[in-house]
Formats: C-alpha cells, structure tokens, sequence
C-alpha cells in the first residue's frame, strides 16, 4: 500500500498531525493520492472517520482505513495524540490486523444509501405512519416521530441516546428503536428497542412521508415522494479497517460513557 491520502478534523491538533503524517510517509516512500488511494488516514474523531468512509463509498473495494483520533479514545480508532508514534510505526512495520464493519444498505423508490452507523426516519412536521415488515410479513403499525435502524457500531450513537440497548462489538446484529413512538388504546407498537440478526430484510412502508427526513449517517435527504424503504446488510460493501492494538470493547465503552 504505497498510495494514500489523510482526512482529518478541521482543527489545530488534526493539522498538526497531518503535517507529520505526510512528512513521515513521504519520507518513507508513499505517495500522496486523494483520488485513488490505498489507505486512507483518518485524523479526528469518530464523525471524521464516518465522513471518511462517505469520501471513498465507491471504492471501498479498494481502500483501507486507519485512523488516531485527536479527542477521546473512539470506537473506530485504537490511538490517541499521545500513541502518535506507536500509531505511525505500526503502519510501516505492517504490525496490524484487518478489520471488516458491515453497512446498511437503504433502497428506497427512487434511490439508495449506505449506513455505517445508521438510518433513520424523522419527521418533525406530524405524527408519521409506517408499517413495518420483516422478511415481507407485518410485524407492526408504527406511528410517531420516527424509526432508527443501526448497526452494531452505530448502538452508542443516536440509538443509545433514545434508550436503545448497545451491542458488543462483533455481534451481527442490527437495532430498531422508536423516535417518541405513540401509543394509546386506539393504536401500539412494541414500544421497545428490538435486536435482529443481520441478514433481515426490513421494509418501512407509508402512504405518506410528506415532511420527512431519511438519516444516513450525518447525511439527511427529503422524502416526501417515496412511499418504501427497504434496509438490507450489503455483503458486497464493507469497510476494511486496520486495527494496530488490542483494545478492550469495554475499556472503550467505559472512557466515553
């Protein structure tokens, strides 16, 4: 892998390292190549690491990440401003293991996403319906402000926050939660996060989504005229990440929360 290019946070630190990652590499013989890199270095947190792997969605068939964050220790990242050097010879000596995170594949009527973290419809504007099938039979009728669906990574962001349940790293399992689900004795939904196997196919059917949103990720795109949205694992499209330690699951969930 001699062909790379770096993203980093829009910030002093992120900078800083950029500088000495370039200058290192450069030395070292590696060429800088944002169009058709190799290996991608991820410098900030983990949305930069997200936003990274949105830059490069077309050719993740080709591309690795590998990244040190510049806050707290994150979920996508196994180094800190203070592992800079460990983090850099590790690279060059080839001491690490790769990685591989499913995404979420989105296909609505008019066109398709993928998630890393997460999908999610929202509407503010009034009380959204929506039947919910999986594996194309009715599970339930939906009404509230919206659904989340996230992967096993995306459990500690918007999921836990709305009381979804976070998931163990390596699990393959994905999480649907309610936004501010409505329930009364004229109507219910299961009411609680639930946890599904991978490979489920999930279908979120409406007559109308006027006012609402559809989440990808940090990214949001208007809805009104799709009436499905079926959300798959993609096997095809997974992101390839180079991991330099061992770092406990835990000991990370622990440092954030």
């Amino acid at each position: 892998m001699k062909k790379y290019t770096i993203v980093s946070r829009p910030d002093k630190l992120s900078a800083s390292l950029e500088g000495k990652t370039r200058k290192t590499l450069s030395a070292h013989g590696y060429v800088y190549d944002e169009d058709e890199p190799e290996v991608v270095f991820v410098i900030g947190g983990d949305g930069t690491f997200i936003y990274a792997v949105h830059q490069y969605l077309d050719q993740l068939d080709k591309v690795c990440f590998y990244g040190i964050h510049t806050g707290t220790l994150g979920f996508y990242t196994d180094y800190q401003e203070a592992d800079y050097e460990e983090f850099i010879e590790t690279f060059l000596s080839g001491k690490y293991a790769q990685v591989y995170y499913p995404m979420l594949h989105v296909v609505t009527d008019q066109d398709e996403y993928y998630a890393l973290n997460e999908m999610r419809i929202e509407n503010a504007a009034r009380t959204q319906e929506i039947d919910v099938l999986l594996d194309d039979r009715l599970f339930e009728e939906y009404r509230g402000t919206g659904l989340i669906l996230s992967t096993q990574l995306g459990s500690t962001a918007y999921n836990r926050s709305l009381g979804g349940a976070v998931l163990q790293e390596g699990l393959p399992l994905v999480q649907l939660c309610e936004i501010a689900g409505i329930h009364h004795s004229a109507y219910r939904s299961l009411g609680s996060p639930l946890v599904m196997r991978n490979n489920i196919k999930i279908t979120l059917r409406s007559n109308d989504y006027q006012g609402a949103l559809l989440g990808i990720d940090s990214d949001v795109y208007w809805i009104e005229d799709v009436h499905e949205i079926t959300v798959l694992p993609d096997v095809d499209k997974k992101v390839r990440v180079l991991r330099g330690r061992t770092v406990s699951y835990f000991s990370r969930l622990k440092s954030l929360f």
